[in-house]
């Protein structure tokens, strides 16, 4: 093998340049197996098979995650993503040096965002493609990279992590709870509790999470509880009753945890408490929903029960590791609420009303002080069929 210091020249185009091999290849007119053979400073693969999903804008979304490893032994400074789609000139999306440095987090850690990577370190970028509206999703995606190399004292660009689009249909659920004025906290696509909640599990990484919704209640007034932020019944979303999205089978459950104190995550929560008491429900087809954080005393449903689409399930609580009373559901590929991978999911009818354009800090804010989400209304109401309520947009079930 060729060592990468003694051998890898780079030139301001590319970081990759033809080996050479000191007095022993021979000038040849024809190709052979070993021209088009590089070095790359930079590797790169995608973690999971992209799935892309409809949004409640019209929009087809494509949400997966790129791990990028640094082979030299110094700082690497990502410039420039440029992502395209089959075999198309222009690219679907590009990502600056700042838009980098929101979205790239060395080792996967949510938090630590960058977009530098140190000697022999890798990262992951969390990344988020937003067709135009009627736009097919393309069937597979490239990536070119474009970085400075202190190591070599240049600029480079590398292709790298090709890979297929997954083409399978997401499946359709039906309401998961009943009426309306219901918010899709920390949903699709680029809010970053669930999207990046990126874990390292039994020896690989998994993401049962990406496209997980925090379900509240607003009340007439928009906010999200009333009298004391510490107590669960002031939410207007405690005790609701949720609903199973499709006919299935119970695969796990759990009933015997207590109601956290709203206002604060708990310390110290064993990971097998994550979920509070919860149920998994077998929707066919490879796919499993997870309902999470049930009230104490709500669960309905035992392991091995059969379900009908509409039946309770439980009723929305506070346990496990939860601020404030919600239902947290995603879809997912195995029984495991962590141990999968998050799959999109579309619901088959309902109405955004409104949508809070002042993102995530709004939210908290709101869950913080108990003041009024700030709204934007839809006039007319969007009714949405097969599609997924995007993050903070306000809902009506119709049931």
């Amino acid at each position: 093998m060729y060592p990468l210091t003694g051998m890898m020249r780079l030139t301001a185009i590319a970081v990759v340049v033809p080996l050479s091999l000191s007095g022993t290849a021979r000038a040849q007119s024809a190709a052979t197996p070993q021209q088009g053979v590089t070095l790359t400073g930079l590797i790169g693969k995608v973690l999971f098979a992209p799935q892309p999903v409809l949004g409640s804008d019209g929009r087809q979304h494509i949400v997966y995650e790129l791990q990028l490893s640094n082979v030299t032994g110094e700082r690497v400074v990502m410039k420039r993503f440029t992502l395209y789609g089959d075999d198309d000139k222009e690219p679907l999306a590009t990502l600056d040096e700042a838009e980098i440095a929101r979205r790239f987090s060395p080792g996967g850690r949510r938090g630590n965002e960058t977009a530098e990577l140190g000697g022999y370190q890798y990262g992951v970028a969390f990344l988020h493609i937003a067709l135009p509206q009627g736009r097919a999703a393309p069937q597979r995606l490239t990536h070119k990279v474009d970085a400075w190399f202190d190591q070599f004292k240049a600029d480079a660009a590398i292709q790298l992590g090709a890979t297929a689009v997954t083409t399978a249909a997401p499946p359709v659920l039906g309401p998961p709870l009943r009426g309306e004025n219901y918010i899709a906290g920390d949903g699709c696509c680029d809010s970053t509790r669930h999207v990046r909640a990126l874990l390292p599990l039994n020896g690989a990484f998994r993401l049962a999470q990406r496209f997980a919704i925090d379900w509240e209640k607003l009340g007439g007034d928009g906010r999200l509880f009333a009298g004391d932020r510490k107590q669960v019944a002031s939410y207007h979303i405690y005790g609701q009753p949720i609903l199973a999205v499709s006919d299935g089978t119970i695969v796990d459950m759990r009933a015997d945890l207590a109601d956290q104190v709203p206002g604060a995550l708990p310390g110290g929560l064993p990971i097998g408490e994550a979920d509070g008491n919860f149920a998994v429900l077998d929707i066919g087809g490879g796919a499993f929903v997870l309902y999470a954080h049930m009230q104490p005393g709500s669960v309905r449903v035992r392991t091995g029960d059969r379900v009908r689409r509409g039946d309770v399930i439980g009723a929305v609580g506070n346990t496990g590791n939860s601020s404030e009373p919600h239902l947290h559901l995603h879809v997912m590929d195995g029984p495991s609420p962590l141990l999968a991978n998050g799959l999109p999911y579309v619901f088959e009818a309902a109405t955004v009303k409104a949508v809070d354009l002042a993102g995530t800090a709004d939210f908290d804010r709101a869950a913080e002080t108990g003041s009024p989400v700030s709204l934007t209304p839809l006039v007319p109401p969007l009714v949405i069929r097969r599609a997924l309520p995007l993050d903070l947009t306000i809902v009506d079930w119709g049931n």
